[in-house]
């Protein structure tokens, strides 16, 4: 309905610097997990510092314990090293397992917060993007983040203390040395600096490109009988391949950004080291022993590589920020419908409704129903008819008020219905469509769907009442067959019974059923009527319908055309009229007796 549909070869728009916020937000996902990392930082911490005491105990090893022959503590300072090494090796093993399962619970924290989210917001906002896109930024998108999570926020803090403790035992052994090595830092520092910004934006290019060809997929697979129906496999095959070229274009360029900060630090680290040996050999060799020498080295080694780690973290960050745009984007959306702050739940109804001086449009230069009004009694019996686009089915997403009204107002039993919450409202309605959805699982589960407290008496006495138990029964396991997504492997009218069976078991005091027998056969929708009949009783219901025939029992038929109502009546008062109605009954009658 939305005017700018993003469709899957449109490029989502992109924020032009990273935002810090976005980095602040996902800490605050951690903070439920600080005990948990407190104590993996303590381990791997104790592990580093270890790790950074075995250069200062090789320059006594070479400069003091071999000249001196000092077996007893060549020995000893191999144990230590031996244990070192188990201590890194058990460290690192708890932090492989420890950091996955708390980078995990962040994931499965954000994912759910995601899912609730999007299940708040309201039909415009699918209406204006493929699902594919909403669908890759609930999956794809939040694992992206794994590895950022499970080890780069505590690698970050464990490469940063190994940096200043390094720094300062070179700073000890010799101040000439690791000024030689400082002085490399401002370079890989602005190197590294310099290609952030590309970085960046190849990522965001990459995460558009993934973004737009899940969707194409997602839109392939929900239309693939039409697809082989029309034949069309190769045309969407050119098509995807054109998609899956622009991603692969895009992730070779990101891919070229991100490799190049590994070898830029290396190299400087090695050219310092070169450097630092040079003059340690040529200038400085009156005043230092082999041991300062191998143990400044050694912490040359220990000062680069949490720079390098530091900068692998920040290539992490830039690569995850594009993906947390698109995640807390989501999450930011403001839902068009939703409680208002003082909103009242609305209690059991009786169903008078009552539309006043109603004006609505999906788009503001798009009027679909102007001044309209309308009083129902509870229990009264309403069919809407008309053109195909006319506004049927926008009067029954306004009464459930899926779409808010641009003026006037809708009540139901007198409360206006933006001033109740939205739970309150529409769980007191049954709605079913004529593409009806069946979830994947046994089939009680979906009768059961709107009303979990059910019993399996309860859920079979619907079936039965709407006609459903005879053919439920007849299949492999009766109610605890398994269908699959959307109910494939069932015919269209047993979707529509098991439909009917749900809504009656929610036992709404308002039912709305938008073409929902427009695809039951005529013998089908004979076995059914008593069934809807039942369905119908002492409830206020629409019925939707193009098939004519099925809405002659209506209390009142209204003919909806040219934003509003053009005709009302019973069935034989409108064909009395000789207008719409009758036009559209009779070219029925004739079409049927040809």
């Amino acid at each position: 309905m939305a005017k700018n549909r993003n469709t899957y070869n449109e490029d989502e728009l992109l924020e032009q610097e990273f935002n810090v916020g976005q980095l602040k937000r996902l800490l605050s996902y951690v903070k439920k997990y600080k005990k948990q990392m407190i104590l993996a930082l303590i381990v791997i911490l104790t592990s580093a510092v270890a790790n950074l005491m075995m250069p200062i105990m090789m320059k006594f090893v070479i400069d003091d314990y071999i000249p001196n022959k000092n077996v007893h503590a060549i020995i000893t300072a191999s144990i230590v090293f031996i244990l070192i090494i188990i201590l890194s090796s058990i460290s690192m093993k708890f932090r492989i397992r420890y950091m996955a399962k708390i980078g995990n619970g962040v994931i499965k924290d954000i994912r759910s917060d995601i899912f609730n989210h999007i299940q708040k917001l309201s039909f415009s906002f699918y209406d204006s993007r493929p699902h594919g896109k909403i669908l890759v930024r609930i999956v794809n998108y939040v694992n992206s983040l794994s590895e950022l999570l499970s080890n780069g926020l505590i690698n970050l803090i464990v490469d940063f203390f190994s940096f200043i403790v390094a720094l300062i035992i070179m700073l000890f052994l010799s101040v000439k040395l690791t000024l030689i090595t400082l002085i490399f830092v401002p370079l890989a520092t602005w190197l590294i600096f310099l290609i952030k910004n590309k970085q960046r934006t190849s990522m965001q290019d990459v995460s558009t490109k993934q973004s737009n060809m899940n969707a194409y997929i997602h839109e392939s697979i929900s239309g693939m009988k039409v697809t082989q129906s029309f034949t069309r496999e190769d045309v969407n095959l050119k098509v995807f391949e054109e998609l899956m070229d622009d991603y692969q274009e895009k992730w070779m360029i990101s891919r070229h950004y991100i490799a190049l900060i590994f070898p830029i630090v290396k190299n400087i680290a090695i050219t310092s080291q070169g450097v630092m040996l040079v003059a340690a050999l040529l200038f400085f060799k009156e005043s230092m022993t082999a041991g300062i020498i191998v143990a400044a080295l050694g912490y040359s080694g220990s000062f680069w590589q949490p720079l390098l780690n530091i900068s692998e973290f920040y290539n992490q960050l830039i690569s995850a920020s594009a993906y947390l745009e698109r995640i807390f984007e989501t999450i930011d959306i403001e839902p068009d419908i939703k409680d208002i702050p003082d909103a009242k739940p609305l209690g059991k109804i009786n169903g008078d409704i009552k539309f006043e001086n109603v004006v609505f449009g999906y788009e503001k230069d798009q009027i679909i129903l102007n001044n309209f009004n309308l009083n129902i009694k509870a229990g009264e019996k309403i069919a809407l008819v008309g053109p195909t686009g006319a506004g049927k089915t926008t009067v029954v997403n306004l009464v459930s008020r899926f779409y808010d009204i641009n003026s006037g107002s809708i009540t139901i039993d007198g409360v206006d219905i933006s001033k109740v919450t939205l739970r309150s409202l529409r769980s007191q309605m049954g709605i079913m469509m004529q593409d009806t959805f069946i979830f994947s699982g046994t089939i009680i589960d979906n009768i059961r769907y709107g009303r979990l407290d059910a019993t399996d008496n309860e859920v079979i006495e619907a079936a039965k009442v709407v006609k459903a138990h005879d053919f439920i029964k007849n299949m492999k396991d009766g109610y605890y067959t398994e269908v699959n997504e959307r109910g494939t492997r069932l015919s269209v009218g047993q979707r529509q019974l098991i439909s009917f069976a749900r809504a009656l078991l929610m036992n709404p005091a308002i039912l709305i059923l938008d073409e929902a027998t427009s695809s039951i056969d005529t013998q089908s929708e004979k076995i059914i009527q008593e069934g809807l009949e039942k369905l119908l009783e002492n409830r206020t219901s629409f019925v939707i319908a193009h098939r004519l025939s099925t809405i002659k029992q209506a209390d009142r038929i209204l003919v909806i055309n040219n934003r509003g109502i053009e005709e009302m009546g019973s069935h034989d008062e409108l064909l009395k009229k000789k207008g719409h109605y009758y036009d559209l009954y009779s070219a029925q009658l004739k079409f049927l007796q040809v």
